[in-house]
């Protein structure tokens, strides 16, 4: 509970949570990608509505790259898309699932007092000139899956990314999780801001 509201914490993988973040929830871990995460936080969702404890608000969190964000700064999710979904050829907009129920940019909640930038998921791990195509300030591989099932449940979700690569290619492994541990003290800094906004 933070300021009297059940919160939900979502990440994707245990190397994202850190021993700052670890002193202050347990989140539910989702797992890698759209569909990973679409299914784990869609299951967790549908056994919580069973027990009439649904959460007031869930809080997608952990790492995104960006070539336009400040590395290792964190960031809140003003907004999210879903670069993989492309109907065009169908008359579909880029980004909308044909036959369903969202815009090709979903609006999320920003209530700290931290810059916000719009993220972009898919199942692709993006770097260098591949940023070019990609119309969206971040990238990461599950926010956009955790809104739409928490759409389903008519749960409000907020999004904080903190920016572990981008600039330059993404070789391998180290590219991403070198910066995580400064990234897991900010994220908890930008997790503790929680209680005075929800209080207001």
């Amino acid at each position: 509970m933070i300021a009297d509201k059940r919160v939900l914490f979502v990440m994707a993988v245990e190397a994202e949570y850190g021993p700052h973040l670890r002193a202050r929830f347990d989140p539910l871990m989702i797992g890698v990608g759209p569909v990973e995460a679409a299914l784990n936080t869609g299951l967790a969702l549908q056994r919580l509505d069973q027990d009439g404890a649904l959460p007031d608000l869930v809080v997608s969190l952990g790492s995104a790259g960006s070539r336009t964000c400040t590395l290792g700064e964190v960031y809140q999710v003003a907004s999210v898309s879903w670069r993989d979904m492309d109907a065009s050829r169908l008359g579909f907009p880029k980004g909308v699932t044909p036959f369903s129920d969202h815009p090709a940019e979903i609006a999320l909640h920003v209530p700290l007092e931290l810059r916000a930038a719009r993220l972009s998921t898919g199942a692709n791990i993006v770097g260098g000139e591949d940023y070019a195509a990609i119309d969206a300030d971040m990238v990461d591989m599950e926010s956009f899956a955790v809104v739409r099932a928490c759409q389903r449940f008519g749960v409000p979700v907020m999004g904080l990314r903190g920016i572990s690569d981008g600039p330059g290619e993404l070789a391998d492994m180290l590219g991403w999780t070198q910066l995580l541990a400064l990234l897991d003290e900010r994220l908890a800094q930008a997790v503790d801001m929680l209680e005075g906004a929800l209080g207001r």
